[in-house]
């Protein structure tokens, strides 16, 4: 059983208070996004974004295991790889850790998946914040964030203005509008599950 988090709706999760909420291992041999569904919907509401965004963009970064002592050893090879189960950059995170005086490291996201889903919700609001208003009519703007999430800030104010993504960021909200549906079946579970997974009594 989960333990109940003392954060007030709009103030930010202390370190300690993350340590509070307990989140389900990382097996070695899978990943499923779906494990996390309540810690993506606390972490939307905090962030003020959507749950099915963040959720959604977990989805699409599923595509390689996220293991701790897996993520320690492709950095040991790849030294500017992405951390965490949102695959976030090291310069991505270190512009979410000043904008929100976040108390953890980079290298954090990848032991602490609560911490790593709390930052990308982060990032997707603050990408929402410089997303204009008035935007091409070919996406959403959940689509738009997404994009932005994987090509950047600048790529994707593009994007709003109707240049066309390149055959990556295609091939990225392809998979975004793919797994929609089983972004939201994950979360229209979360309320009958806690944390670690187990069907709530």
């Amino acid at each position: 059983m989960s333990r109940q988090s003392t954060v007030e709706p709009g103030q930010e999760p202390s370190a300690g208070d993350r340590d509070e909420v307990r989140v389900p291992p990382i097996r070695p041999g899978g990943y499923d996004p779906a494990d996390y569904a309540a810690i993506v919907v606390r972490s939307a509401e905090e962030a003020g974004v959507s749950a099915l965004l963040v959720m959604t963009v977990l989805h699409n970064e599923a595509y390689k295991p996220h293991h701790p002592l897996l993520e320690r050893l492709w950095q040991w090879w790849k030294p500017g790889a992405s951390f965490g189960v949102a695959n976030m950059h090291r310069a991505t995170f270190e512009g979410v850790r000043r904008a929100h005086d976040l108390p953890g490291r980079w290298q954090d996201l990848r032991d602490d998946p609560a911490f790593a889903i709390h930052a990308a919700a982060l990032h997707l609001k603050d990408l929402d914040r410089r997303l204009p208003r008035r935007h091409v009519r070919r996406y959403t703007r959940d689509e738009l964030l997404a994009l932005g999430y994987n090509t950047g800030e600048r790529n994707m104010r593009a994007f709003a203005r109707g240049v066309l993504p390149g055959p990556m960021a295609r091939s990225y909200l392809r998979r975004f509008r793919a797994y929609r549906g089983s972004a939201a079946e994950a979360l229209a579970a979360a309320d009958r599950r806690d944390p670690w997974g187990t069907a709530a009594e």
